[in-house]
C-alpha cells in the first residue's frame, strides 16, 4: 500500500515527515519528531525513540491491529494525541506524560478522554504460605502512573482450630509497596490482616504472589475434663444412704444431669508451661453407730483448673439434724433429702425422702449423677441415685460408671437400700454383723447407710477421681497420674487423694 505524505491533522495538527503503511518499527532519530501511522493490516505497531529523543506528537490510525509504544519519551508540555479505537488506552506504554487520547466511535464520531501515559498496574494472586487460609488482596488489581500513590490494599490470613502470632515476612512486594500487619483476636481462628501502601512501580506486576513465611502458629490445648467429687457415708442408725460427689464433664455423656436440666460443659483451652491445680477429694469416712455422731460425713471436693465438682451431702440418722446438702444430696432418716449443687451448673440429684414411722424408720437412698436418690417405701429403705457412664478414658463404648448413689440403711426386719449403678454403696441390712457398704474407689459414689444394731459402721463415700483428655503432642508434668494413648490423645487419670500441680509442655 503506498501513501501520499499527510500534511493536515485530522484534530488540530500537520504531521511530521515519517509514517508507515504496514506492520513494522518505525525509528525517530531528531528531536521534536512527529509520525503518522496508519495500519491496515491485523497485528502491531512499534514505535521506537532513541534515549533522550521527545516525540512531541505521535498519530496512530489503528483499524485493523493493536499497537504498542517502546521507549517512547513524551513532552509533557506538549500536545500528544493518539488516533485510534478506544480499546487502545490500556495499550499505551509510555514515559513521564499525560496525553489526551482521541479515538473514533463508530456511531459517536471523534471522541477524546485524558489518559494518564507511563501507568503500570499491578494485580494480585491470593497469597500462599504456612498453609493459612487467605483473602484475596482487595482491590485485586489497580493502576496508576510511576511514582503516585498506590491504593491501600488489604486480604487476610487465619487457620481454623490455630492461634497466629508474630510477624510475617512477605515475600514477593513489588517495589515501592510496604506492608502493615495487625492480628486481631488472640485464640484459635484468630486473624492477621496485611494492608499493602506505598507507590507504584515503573513497571507491571501481574498476578503478583505473596508468600508468607515466620509466624508462630499454635495449635490451642484443648482440655477436656472429667472431675468427680468424694462422696459422702451413710448415717448410722438406719440412715440415709451418703450422696454422690459433684460430677463435671465435657467429655461423653452430658455433663449433668439430663432429668435436671443440666448439659455438657465446655472444654478448657489452656496454656503450656502454666500451673494448674489438681486435687482428688476424699470420700466421706463412715461413723459407727455406737458413735456419738450418727450422721454420716461429707465427701471432699475434686479441683482440675477452673472446675470445682463438690463433695457429696451426708445421710441422716433418726433423731439427727436433716441430710447434708451437696453435688448430691443425702438421703434423709425422715422427711426430705438433701439437695444437689445448682450453681455454676448442676452436678448432681437430691437424695431420697425417709419415713419417720416409729416400726421402721425408713431411709431414702442418697442422690446419684444419673437419678435422684429413691424414696423409702413401707419398710423398704431407698435405693441410691443412678451414676453416669463416662468414655474418656477409651477409644469406644460407654465407659465407667460414676457418681451413685448409697443405698439407705434399715431398722430390724427392713429391706436395705442398694447402691446406685453397682458404684455406690448398698445400705446394710438388719444384722448384728453387717455394716453398711462403701462406695467405689474413685468413682466418687456414696456410701451405704447402717442399721439399727451396734456397733456396725457406715458405708464410707467413695474417693473422687480427675481424668484429662488432650492432644497426645503434649506431655504432663507434675503431680502424678496413669497415662495412656487413646487415638490421637493421651488420657491422664488422677486417683491419690491430694492436691498438687501440673504443667503441659
Amino acid at each position: 500500500m503506498a501513501l501520499t505524505k499527510l500534511t493536515k491533522n485530522l484534530i488540530d495538527g500537520t504531521f511530521g515527515t515519517e509514517w508507515v503503511s504496514t506492520i513494522q518499527t518505525s525509528n525517530f532519530t531528531a528531536e521534536a519528531a512527529k509520525g503518522y501511522f496508519v495500519n491496515t493490516t491485523a497485528g502491531t505497531i512499534t514505535v521506537n525513540l532513541p534515549a533522550g529523543v521527545v516525540g512531541t506528537e505521535i498519530v496512530i490510525q489503528d483499524y485493523a491491529g493493536t499497537f504498542a509504544t517502546n521507549k517512547v519519551l513524551l513532552n509533557t508540555n506538549g500536545s500528544e494525541k493518539i488516533q485510534g479505537s478506544s480499546t487502545i488506552q490500556g495499550q499505551i506504554t509510555t514515559n513521564n506524560a499525560t496525553a489526551t487520547l482521541v479515538y473514533q466511535d463508530a456511531t459517536k464520531g471523534w471522541t477524546s478522554q485524558d489518559v494518564t501515559l507511563n501507568q503500570t498496574t499491578i494485580s494480585w494472586a491470593t497469597p500462599t504460605g504456612q498453609s493459612l487460609t487467605y483473602s484475596t488482596p482487595s482491590p485485586q488489581s489497580s493502576a496508576g502512573a510511576t511514582a503516585t500513590t498506590f491504593p491501600t490494599t488489604t486480604f487476610t490470613a487465619t487457620k481454623a482450630g490455630t492461634a497466629i502470632s508474630g510477624t510475617a515476612t512477605i515475600a514477593g512486594l513489588p517495589s515501592g509497596i510496604t506492608a502493615a500487619q495487625t492480628i486481631t483476636g488472640s485464640g484459635a481462628g484468630n486473624t492477621l490482616t496485611v494492608t499493602l501502601t506505598g507507590t507504584f512501580p515503573s513497571t507491571n506486576s501481574l498476578n503478583t504472589a505473596l508468600t508468607l513465611s515466620g509466624l508462630t502458629l499454635i495449635v490451642p490445648l484443648t482440655v477436656n475434663f472429667l472431675v468427680v467429687a468424694g462422696g459422702a457415708s451413710g448415717a448410722a442408725w438406719h440412715g440415709g444412704g451418703g450422696g454422690a460427689g459433684g460430677y463435671r464433664t465435657s467429655y461423653g455423656t452430658v455433663s449433668p444431669i439430663t432429668l435436671s436440666g443440666g448439659s455438657m460443659e465446655s472444654s478448657l483451652t489452656l496454656t503450656q508451661a502454666t500451673n494448674y491445680t489438681v486435687t482428688v477429694g476424699a470420700g466421706g469416712a463412715g461413723v459407727g453407730s455406737g458413735g456419738p455422731n450418727l450422721i454420716g460425713n461429707a465427701g471432699s471436693n475434686s479441683v482440675f483448673a477452673s472446675i470445682t465438682s463438690t463433695g457429696g451431702g451426708y445421710g441422716s440418722s433418726v433423731s439427727t439434724a436433716g441430710p447434708g446438702s451437696g453435688g448430691s444430696g443425702g438421703g434423709a432418716n425422715q422427711g426430705s433429702g438433701g439437695s444437689a449443687v445448682t450453681s455454676p451448673v448442676i452436678q448432681g440429684h437430691a437424695g431420697g425422702n425417709g419415713i419417720g414411722s416409729a416400726s421402721c424408720y425408713t431411709p431414702g437412698g442418697g442422690g446419684g449423677a444419673g437419678s435422684v436418690g429413691v424414696n423409702a417405701s413401707g419398710c423398704t429403705a431407698g435405693d441410691g441415685g443412678d451414676g453416669l457412664q463416662n468414655a474418656i478414658t477409651v477409644a469406644s463404648g460407654t465407659g465407667t460408671y460414676y457418681a451413685g448413689g448409697g443405698g439407705g440403711g434399715v431398722y430390724v426386719g427392713g429391706t436395705p437400700g442398694t447402691g446406685g449403678s453397682g458404684v455406690g454403696g448398698n445400705g446394710g441390712p438388719a444384722s448384728y454383723s453387717t455394716d453398711g457398704f462403701p462406695g467405689a474407689t474413685n468413682t466418687g459414689s456414696g456410701g451405704g447407710g447402717a442399721n439399727a444394731a451396734q456397733p456396725q459402721t457406715t458405708g464410707s463415700g467413695g474417693s473422687g477421681i480427675v481424668i484429662l483428655r488432650y492432644p497426645n503432642t503434649y506431655t504432663i508434668s507434675g503431680l502424678a497420674g496413669t497415662t495412656t494413648t487413646v487415638g490421637s490423645n493421651k488420657v491422664t487419670t488422677f486417683t491419690n487423694i491430694g492436691t498438687g500441680n501440673i504443667q503441659f509442655n
